[in-house]
């Protein structure tokens, strides 16, 4: 089972479950934690292979984004949360789309910063010279460049040092692993594109996330269901670029959807 901690809200019963994105740990929701402890039940989870979710039996397991979003729901299962409002960030919103999409009923609602939902042509390249050279190159000379085009901006700084140097805790055979998932991801994004899930959504988007800001702006006012966040001097990872909005924002949100809930509690 992955890693992962809790702490309980005295009063309220509304579990948030985070989910970090490829490279990172639980550790990324630093600037999150004590804001949302106020309010609810945290779940912080490390997902396979990341933080202290590195155990052996992992590289048993199928590496697909079903199967990773799968451990997530295990450890609901196992605490015995039925249903949840999560929180991702970057990879972490596909794992959550996923879970949506395969089981509805267990999601209140998606909070998702710096969403990946298409890659464009840039990240494809980039995607595919890794692929081509992931075998002769140091994993973290790829995921530094990666972190650079993604964060280019010196207010990126402290988000783009974060992630590498959560990044470095990971072997090159685990980041093989979960390169690998990046391969095919265009396609599956298409498929969570083409319909939309009747769960309520925050896309939380920083207005210099040029990579991943553009393919949301193109279909959020199709969407019934979604409504788009951007923030001003904020990249990618727009929960440690500009944290107080991004909790301000989220918190509103999730009390939003449980007010209007059946039997909100």
């Amino acid at each position: 089972m992955l890693h992962y901690k809790t702490y309980t809200h005295e009063k309220n019963h509304q579990w948030v479950i985070f989910v970090h994105g490829a490279g990172g740990s639980s550790s990324i929701w630093y600037k999150q934690l004590r804001e949302f402890k106020q309010h609810f039940n945290i779940l912080l989870v490390d997902l396979r292979g990341h933080g202290k979710s590195q155990s052996d039996t992992f590289l048993l397991k199928k590496y697909s984004f079903k199967e990773v979003s799968l451990d997530v729901l295990e450890v609901m299962d196992h605490l015995k949360i039925q249903k949840a409002h999560f929180v991702g960030i970057s990879l972490g919103t596909i794992l959550i789309q996923t879970i949506a999409e395969l089981y509805p009923d267990r999601v209140a609602s998606m909070t998702l910063g710096g969403a990946v939902t298409k890659m464009n042509f840039r990240s494809q390249f980039l995607i595919a010279m890794g692929n081509l050279c992931k075998s002769f190159i140091p994993y973290m000379w790829l995921y530094s460049l990666f972190a650079w085009v993604i964060m280019p901006k010196k207010r990126h700084e402290a988000s783009r040092s974060l992630f590498i140097g959560e990044a470095k805790k990971l072997c090159q055979k685990e980041f093989k692993r979960w390169f690998k998932l990046t391969l095919k991801i265009n396609p599956f994004l298409q498929s969570l594109r083409k319909k939309e899930i009747p769960i309520p959504t925050l896309y939380i988007m920083g207005e210099e996330d040029y990579m991943f800001l553009p393919p949301i702006q193109a279909f959020i006012d199709k969407k019934k269901h979604s409504k788009l966040l951007t923030i001003k001097d904020c990249g990618h990872v727009c929960n440690v670029d500009q944290p107080e909005l991004f909790n301000k924002s989220s918190i509103e949100f999730i009390r939003k959807q449980i007010a209007a809930a059946p039997n909100a509690s």
